[in-house]
């Protein structure tokens, strides 16, 4: 999308904002731990979109800034209730039950907004990143979260903060549960920066479970990886998902375990693999007959049936079969 100098409406003034939207956002680095730390704080991490909102003139990108306003056009009139600022949060789409449910933003992402649906979308923010002409950005997390909550104070019901703790133990108690709490942010009290210079961290719950290999995609050692299968209904294996590249000793394992099917190279969508758009993963099929280990940041495939991050390949699991797998899909 081409970076463009975005106008706003607050009230019945037109205002322009200086900055050049949208705009590059603060990113996660991945951590194997939560950590407490005086200079740090904690927020929940929420399965749903992240989203930038350019509020005063109702306008939303994605993390990758392609326009979502028309798709999710009710919480962006939503954002028009808000002074004129720039926010950085997650689109989560809430059910009748109260539960979150992150394949409902699929469906919302392609249709937009259906009367009847069984879920709403919500917002939920963690910065605040402009107020009119003013940029917070070089200010600490303190300054912006502070500025943050007085933003929402009286805005609408379907937008509202995240929240935060200093505690570990209340932290990991968001993770599960209907909220679709899926891991803990940790945030220092420093200005906010594109990429990984703000230092946030994140770590997330992960699961070991099983699944057949299918096939083997990947050129070179330090590429390949495994097309990971599970039963589905009839007991017929399907693709849920390919995995992170092998690491050394596991690929070393599989060297005698793994055999050709004599099939020719075929290729599975991008979206088994990654996000829809994503590129077709092409892979030689193998005999369906080595259960792994893996690790991941689901027990069971979700969204279009498949491992929506792409799970890591621990251990061949020789002391079961196919059959012992998993109730199918």
């Amino acid at each position: 999308m081409r970076a463009a100098t975005v106008p706003f409406a607050p009230g019945n003034e037109l205002a322009m904002t200086p900055l050049t939207l949208p705009l590059p956002l603060a990113l996660c680095k991945p951590v194997d731990h939560v950590r407490s730390s005086p200079n740090h704080v904690m927020e929940p991490k929420l399965d749903g979109w992240r989203c930038q909102v350019h509020a005063g003139a109702g306008r939303l990108w994605s993390r990758h800034g392609t326009d979502l306003t028309d798709r999710f056009s009710d919480i962006a009139r939503a954002t028009r209730e808000l002074p004129d600022c720039v926010l950085d949060g997650e689109l989560v789409a809430v059910l009748k039950t109260g539960e979150v449910d992150f394949t409902r933003l699929q469906t919302r992402s392609s249709r937009g907004p259906r009367p009847g649906a069984d879920f709403s979308v919500h917002l939920a923010l963690f910065d605040a990143l402009a107020i009119g002409d003013t940029d917070l950005r070089p200010r600490s997390y303190r300054e912006r979260r502070a500025q943050l909550l007085d933003l929402l104070e009286d805005g609408p019901p379907s937008i509202r903060p995240v929240p935060v703790t200093r505690d570990v133990d209340a932290a990991l108690a968001w993770v599960g549960g209907p909220l679709a709490v899926e891991g803990v942010v940790m945030k220092p009290d420093r200005a906010y920066a594109a990429g990984h210079a703000s230092g946030w961290e994140k770590w997330r719950r992960m699961h070991t479970s099983e699944a057949v290999v299918l096939g083997v995609s990947g050129r070179t050692p330090g590429t390949q990886c495994l097309v990971l299968g599970l039963p589905g209904i009839g007991g017929r294996l399907r693709a849920v998902g390919v995995s992170l590249p092998l690491a050394q000793s596991v690929r070393r394992d599989l060297v005698a375990q793994l055999h050709p099917t004599g099939e020719a190279e075929t290729q599975l969508p991008g979206t088994v693999g990654g996000l829809p758009g994503a590129d077709p993963v092409r892979y030689l099929p193998v005999v369906a007959d080595v259960v792994v280990e893996i690790e991941a940041d689901q027990l069971r495939p979700r969204e279009y049936g498949r491992f929506r991050h792409r799970p890591r390949v621990l251990r061949i699991r020789g002391d079961l079969a196919v059959d012992d797998l998993p109730t199918p899909l």
